[in-house]
């Protein structure tokens, strides 16, 4: 195995880039009083974002499918994130084992 120091390099860029991207939406939002409609708008973003990530995976196959479906409606009952995201990885385990 060799170390190609590009990779690490966009490795570290991107943790870096996330990183940044969460302390600045924490210092701008401090100051914001999140309620109502709002709150609520944002409580709705990161099971849309799950679902805007893993939805082109439907097209990969049954198991895929049948994977997103359950995971889609892990997130439409409001389980917890990463609830989830681990019924999203259980399923597709055990339907790709299962469809072989």
């Amino acid at each position: 195995m060799t170390l190609h120091w590009a990779t690490v390099l966009a490795i570290i860029g991107m943790g870096l880039a996330t990183y940044l991207t969460r302390v600045s939406g924490l210092f701008l939002m401090r100051a914001v009083n999140v309620r109502g409609r709002f709150k609520a708008a944002l409580d709705a973003l990161p099971p849309a974002i799950l679902m805007a990530v893993i939805a082109p995976t439907i097209t990969a196959g049954w198991a895929e499918a049948i994977a997103t479906v359950i995971t889609a409606t892990a997130a439409v009952v409001r389980l917890p994130l990463i609830v989830v995201l681990l019924t999203g990885l259980a399923s597709i385990l055990v339907l790709r084992y299962a469809f072989g």
